[in-house]
């Protein structure tokens, strides 16, 4: 570079310099950009903010290693939804054959979009808010609703961590309290508690002693200072792991049913975390040369892999669970039928001759069950015998927290040494819960960080304190039902909204050839044309085909949750009242009404999209962004222009830099898919340069 060139002589100073783009450009010896950023958003007015955000990319902390950052990713993904909610869903849905609508909708909407998620944080190293901003501004909304439906989902998710916390404790004791009935004394009287006669021991506790829980959603019942508790140890461990920083995370019939299908796209969404903006948040510590391909193919795989494995185990534990409740039955049964025959109620010619009731098996049993019933046709009814078929059992499915703190504890109750099982499956529980809302968390402090430049650690707790006293209306006796609301409504259909238009930005408003080359460029590699059709066409067909099935399924079949009624110690679906459809209603637009706010206030000009300006700027040697105004026909067209003709200079040729095997003069040496290896991109908005 001359000596008189003003760059020169203040490169190692301290005073900031700003130069033309045409006198940079004009100089005998090419830029190096290696060891420059160059970005094109912003305002009139921010040059030393936009600075400061450009030495902050530079600067961003970055994985320890590549294993680090797949397990954070793993931990995310898989969470306690792959225990509980997959394998009742297989259930529920047909076994086996509910893999086949998973599986295909894992294949053209699951893995494509977790492979775009993962190559926009990479890429622009931003989090969710600064990432749609930059590939589309008018839908820069997009990154603020991942926010709300994130702090949606960590409001309820960590009262679920909460309940394993206190199971946790409560395990450290033989035998574990969940496994009898507690007995009521009256003097020398002493009976069971009706409650839990009626049902059964891990019932009672989990809806007695656990959430101690009201008959229904309008009975608040005040907090249950147990729950709140734990609800504290939960946030403080999250808060901590958060603050420290990235480092600590490391049947065919069935088959046609357009609600298996929707139930199936809503699990691969809550399975990869797609739309939360973790995904996003995480990837952006990469380095951009990283092969996310690779890692969203793998991360799917050990993803599905998991939740198969999960199943399988689940349903070994609920058949040993089966068993063992068809035994009880047929015992409680055969001492019915032995107390109707010393009353002579029943005839003992009605029981089979090799029957011996000392040793009955269900085989036995199910045969004088099906004579008596022949012979007793009328009176049947009033002997009150059940038929004890293991199918039955088997069919009592339960769902979500019911297959944790009751399928389960039942099930550890009859294995030995059950405290230390019970241990081990709250400790799952807690680390499993733990990985997610640490995504979960990353997916809100990330964009909020990187887009307003709070400080870190005061943000943080400040969001956990918040979400701590918000989360104490999921730990009021009747929290239970909120939970239930904010599981299967508030967020199902707002991150439905938010994922569609995330593959809308990328593939038909930034361009999904354009994003396409952009991935050669980062990887090394061009991705297969697979993703091409999936992003631009199959993805987002399916996803608007499910979405509005989703909403037929809302007016059709009106919301409700399971509420457990004390008298008669069992479940009743009843529907939410007006008051709490108007507060799911208002969850589900405020979770999207950023979308649209944005829209228009960008749309109007109301609020500044950063684009149409640009300068360059150097201190220190090293090229920084810096803004000034940007006419139409400034000598900056010369390396934004996609025809550079287009732009009168007098300045030599130039060609701008267009990846691997260029010989534009503005490339250097070095691997041209590092961090800066797109080099300038041709475009002329900040959108256009992802």
């Amino acid at each position: 570079m001359p000596k008189n060139s003003k760059v020169t002589q203040r490169e190692h100073s301290n005073e900031h310099v700003t130069e033309s783009v045409a006198d940079l450009l004009a100089l005998e010896e090419p830029v190096d950009y290696k060891q420059s950023v160059l970005n094109v958003a912003g305002e009139s007015g921010g040059r030393q903010k936009a600075a400061e955000e450009e030495l902050d990319a530079e600067d961003r902390p970055a994985w320890n290693s590549k294993l680090q950052y797949i397990l954070a990713q793993i931990g995310f993904s898989v969470g306690l939804g792959n225990i509980w909610r997959f394998p009742y869903l297989c259930q529920k849905n047909g076994g086996g054959a509910y893999l086949v609508p998973y599986l295909v909708l894992l294949i053209i909407i699951g893995i494509p979009l977790f492979f775009l998620e993962l190559a926009v944080g990479q890429r622009i190293r931003r989090g969710s808010i600064g990432v749609w901003h930059y590939v589309c501004p008018r839908l820069g909304g997009i990154g603020f609703s991942s926010c709300i439906v994130c702090l949606f989902v960590g409001l309820y998710y960590n009262v679920i961590i909460g309940w394993s916390v206190f199971y946790f404790f409560k395990s450290f004791q033989y035998p574990l309290p969940w496994s009898e009935c507690p007995v009521i004394r009256n003097g020398t009287t002493a009976v069971v508690e009706p409650e839990c006669e009626k049902s059964s021991a891990t019932t009672y506790f989990w809806y007695r002693e656990a959430l101690d829980i009201s008959n229904s959603i309008s009975e608040s019942g005040g907090l249950n200072w147990k729950m709140t508790l734990c609800l504290l140890v939960a946030w403080s461990i999250v808060g901590m792991a958060v603050v420290k920083g990235i480092q600590s995370s490391g049947k065919l019939d069935k088959m046609l049913d357009p609600q298996v299908w929707r139930e199936a796209a809503t699990q691969v969404f809550f399975a990869l975390g797609l739309g939360f903006g973790g995904v996003i948040a995480f990837s952006s510590y990469n380095k951009q040369d990283n092969n996310c391909h690779f890692d969203a193919a793998l991360v799917s795989f050990i993803n599905f892999f998991t939740s198969v494995l999960a199943t399988l185990v689940v349903f070994a534990v609920l058949g040993f669970k089966a068993n063992i409740m068809n035994e009880k039955c047929v015992v409680e049964n055969a001492e019915k039928i032995l107390g109707y025959l010393n009353s002579n109620v029943l005839s003992r010619d009605l029981i089979p001759p090799h029957v011996n009731f000392s040793h009955l098996t269900t085989k036995d049993y199910s045969e004088m069950y099906n004579v008596i019933m022949t012979v007793k046709e009328n009176q049947f009814s009033a002997l009150g015998l059940d038929p004890c078929l293991l199918e039955d059992e088997l069919d009592k499915s339960v769902q979500g927290t019911g297959l944790a703190f009751i399928a389960f504890t039942e099930a550890m109750t009859h294995f030995p040494a059950s405290p230390f099982w019970s241990v081990m499956f709250f400790l799952m529980l807690i680390n499993l819960g733990l990985g997610s809302m640490i995504g979960t968390m990353a997916g809100i402090t990330t964009p909020i960080i990187d887009t307003f430049k709070v400080p870190k650690e005061i943000f943080t707790v400040g969001c956990c304190v918040f979400a701590f006293f918000v989360g104490l209306l999921f730990v009021q006796r009747s929290g239970n039902y909120f939970v239930t609301m904010f599981d299967d409504y508030s967020a199902t259909l707002p991150l439905t909204v938010i994922v569609i238009l995330e593959n809308i930005a990328v593939a038909w408003i930034y361009g999904t050839k354009k994003f396409m080359q952009e991935l050669t460029e980062m990887l090394g590699f061009r991705p297969y044309r697979f993703y091409f059709y999936m992003w631009k066409f199959v993805s987002p067909l399916f996803m608007a085909v499910l979405t509005t099935a989703s909403i037929i399924q809302l007016g059709v079949s009106p919301p409700g949750y399971s509420a457990w009624i004390k008298e008669e110690a069992a479940e009743r679906y009843l529907y939410f009242p007006n008051w709490a459809m108007a507060l799911l209603i208002t969850l589900i637009a405020v979770a999207t009404l950023p979308i649209p706010v944005v829209f228009i206030l960008r749309h109007f000009h109301l609020l500044s999209d950063g684009s149409n300006t640009l300068s360059v700027s150097y201190k220190k040697g090293r090229m920084m962004k810096d803004i000034s105004n940007l006419e139409e026909n400034d000598e900056t067209r010369f390396i934004l222009s996609k025809v550079p003709s287009e732009a009168p200079s007098p300045m030599p040729t130039h060609r701008s830099y267009l990846g691997p095997g260029s010989t534009s003069p503005l490339e250097t040496s070095g691997n041209p898919n590092g961090r800066y290896g797109s080099g300038y991109l041709l475009a002329s908005t900040p959108e256009s340069e992802l």
